[in-house]
């Protein structure tokens, strides 16, 4: 109905929707783009102690099926390995099956957003050459919603992209398809959190503004940006993978 041809899945930690998602996007004449929001170990994956609660969000998306592959690999791990509160991958994984994928910077709980926001300028291009250095594909996230620190944010990734020549993407916090969804959806995170709609510190959204916004809506909102559209395009355009379900994927098994 918004006139668009492809729309991609990146649910956190986890890509248990991914075959529903992808089988019924192309039902409807849409490109599927498979991935996931992971949860990025400030230290190791491995490592679980209490000053390793905290955790950044990382965005990738499979281009092919071997980043499709990577990602099944990565996300197998954060579960079987790094799984401590959330599941985790770090740097040093993230490495070594990074082939076929594109990385985003994430929201606000990313990497680099939360490098900028406490101050830690020096960190933050270093880190991003990291990205830049050990990923195929990696883009700036920009994201524009009523939220205090996302334009101090914001400014600090744009200038950052013109210095270490990384493209800029426009990107959406999509949490339910229609602005009015926002209410159940508010409940629904009182189910998934065990608490009531009545509760004040309750765990909830900034706004109702986490919905599938048009192009134009879109378009409006980073008209200064017209590149960060046009990467959409882009990114959707690397991402051609084909699944087959005609057959059976079994394991090969070396037996002894």
């Amino acid at each position: 109905e918004l006139g668009m041809e492809s729309l991609a899945i990146t649910d956190h930690g986890s890509m248990y929707g991914a075959m529903d998602f992808y089988q019924a996007a192309k039902e409807k004449g849409l490109k599927p783009i498979l991935g996931s929001e992971f949860y990025l170990s400030t230290s190791s994956r491995i490592n679980k102690g209490a000053e390793d609660k905290k955790y950044f969000h990382l965005i990738l998306l499979a281009k092919d099926k071997k980043g499709y592959k990577n990602l099944l690999k990565l996300t197998s791990a954060a579960h079987l390995e790094g799984f401590y509160y959330k599941p985790r991958i770090d740097k040093e994984i993230l490495s070594k099956y990074a082939g076929g994928l594109i990385a985003l910077s994430a929201c606000l709980k990313g990497e680099l957003p939360q490098l900028i926001l406490e101050g830690r300028f020096d960190d933050v291009k270093k880190e991003a050459l990291w990205y830049k250095q050990n990923l195929e594909d990696f883009y700036l996230e920009i994201q524009r919603m009523p939220i205090s620190e996302l334009e101090r944010v914001n400014s600090q990734l744009i200038s950052l992209g013109q210095e270490l020549k990384i493209p800029l993407v426009a990107t959406n916090d999509v949490h339910y398809i229609n602005k009015e969804d926002a209410a159940t959806q508010e409940i629904l995170l009182c189910i998934q959190t065990n608490t009531t709609i009545n509760d004040e510190k309750r765990m909830k959204k900034a706004g109702d503004y986490f919905y599938l916004k048009s192009p134009h809506e879109m378009e409006e909102l980073f008209s200064d940006l017209p590149e960060a559209i046009k990467n959409t395009a882009v990114i959707a355009d690397k991402c051609n993978l084909e699944l087959d379900f005609g057959q059976l994927h079994m394991p090969k098994i070396a037996l002894p």
